[in-house]
């Protein structure tokens, strides 16, 4: 159990977590999935040594390694024998404070000074690398949407539900984002890679960002599991390099970011708000000012179908989370707009600081007036309209 009153406290006001994450009950898509699927349901089973694992579409993950399901809550947790296989460490066992009891986490933000937090999934981003059944692939996203508009429901504002989406069948797509948002959730996000292989910003994903500009709601990129198809092979053993490992998880959202100027998606939808999550801030200046330049001055340039350069759509259709201990994010505000920038915390992910309160009160004293509010929770507010 968690000492709530040993939980720092944020100096500053009116602060909302742009990116937090929940932990999903094991047996959610058992309770929530359409009959019709139950046999494929998404669960935790245990294997012949007792080390849980995740079964994926009726088939055991392959990408999760046996054990790993006790080890997706461990934020601040870095030594070894806590992420070592053990049948006694279990998912439920290794749950912290608020990942999975709503009024736990509600206790967790008065403690902190938060006013709310914007909830995104643990298993969600785990699961859609390995399940090529388009078909079910959106019956699980239905199931989480109806589970997480629920888990939220009893405290209104202060837990902000997003719906998953797959980008699969974008018309089922845009269809579920329509029955989400009527039961609750504020909008949604997609994976950065598509089982189709075509681009995020490619037409034949336009229903769901019609969908979505006629709903008034962001569409999110977030960092998930990929096919190993998809990752780099330019070095044999990732393993030995954890800290290359931790800048480029997120390249896929970067690239799923970039191709929506490359396909004209704001040109056509120019009402569209996209959200770039867990991939860092301080990235964007260099990003926008290499797409500015090629777009105009360059033979490369002439390729892009957009008619305004990108860093000018960026600043009216576009929101980028940072982390808390980027040291380079009042530039990136002053350089690009002040209100496109929030701080997310990604709690309880053990692949981010725990002391991310203190790194926020930290980066807010660089930062004054509006870009500080704005940082602090004003812009995620006008993001999601809560």
């Amino acid at each position: 159990m968690v000492e709530l009153s040993n939980i720092y406290r944020t100096k500053n006001s009116d602060v909302v977590d742009a990116d937090g994450h929940i932990l999903e009950p094991p047996d959610l898509w058992e309770n929530y999935l359409e009959e019709r699927y139950l046999d494929r349901a998404l669960r935790i089973e245990k294997d012949d040594n007792g080390l849980e694992r995740l079964s994926i579409g009726g088939k055991p993950s392959v990408m999760s390694a046996n054990g790993f399901p006790s080890t997706l809550g461990l934020m601040g947790k870095t030594a070894k024998a806590d992420f070592r296989p053990d049948p006694e460490r279990t998912y439920l066992s290794n749950m912290p404070f608020g990942a999975m009891d709503a009024d736990e986490r509600v206790q967790m933000l008065d403690a902190e000074g938060l006013d709310a937090a914007v909830l995104y999934p643990t298993i969600g981003i785990l699961w859609e690398a390995e399940l090529e059944d388009v078909e079910l692939s959106q019956a699980y996203c239905r199931a989480y949407n109806r589970w997480i508009a629920d888990f939220c429901r009893p405290h209104g504002k202060r837990l902000v539900p997003i719906a998953h989406l797959s980008l699969g069948d974008p018309e089922a797509a845009a269809v579920e984002l329509e029955r989400a948002v009527k039961d609750g959730c504020r909008g949604a996000f997609v994976v950065p890679f598509t089982l189709t292989h075509k681009a995020h910003g490619h037409p034949d994903h336009d229903p769901l960002y019609a969908k979505a500009q006629e709903l008034d709601v962001p569409i999110a990129l977030h960092p998930s599991f990929e096919p190993t198809t998809l990752r780099s092979q330019r070095f044999d053993d990732p393993r030995r390099t954890p800290l290359l490992s931790s800048v480029t998880a997120s390249d896929g959202v970067r690239h799923a970011f970039t191709t929506f100027f490359d396909y004209a998606s704001f040109d056509r939808f120019p009402n569209l708000k996209l959200v770039v999550l867990e991939s860092g801030g301080g990235w964007i200046g260099y990003w926008m000012d290499r797409l500015d330049a090629v777009y105009e001055d360059t033979i490369i340039g002439t390729g892009a179908k957009t008619q305004k350069k990108p860093s000018d759509w960026f600043k009216t259709n576009c929101y980028i989370s940072c982390d808390p201990d980027e040291r380079t994010i009042a530039a990136m505000m002053a350089l690009l707009a002040e209100d496109r920038f929030f701080w997310a915390s990604d709690y309880p992910h053990a692949d981010h600081t725990p002391d991310y309160l203190k790194k926020l009160d930290g980066l807010a004293e660089t930062l004054s007036g509006t870009a500080r509010s704005g940082l602090l929770g004003a812009n995620v507010r006008t993001a999601y309209g809560f």
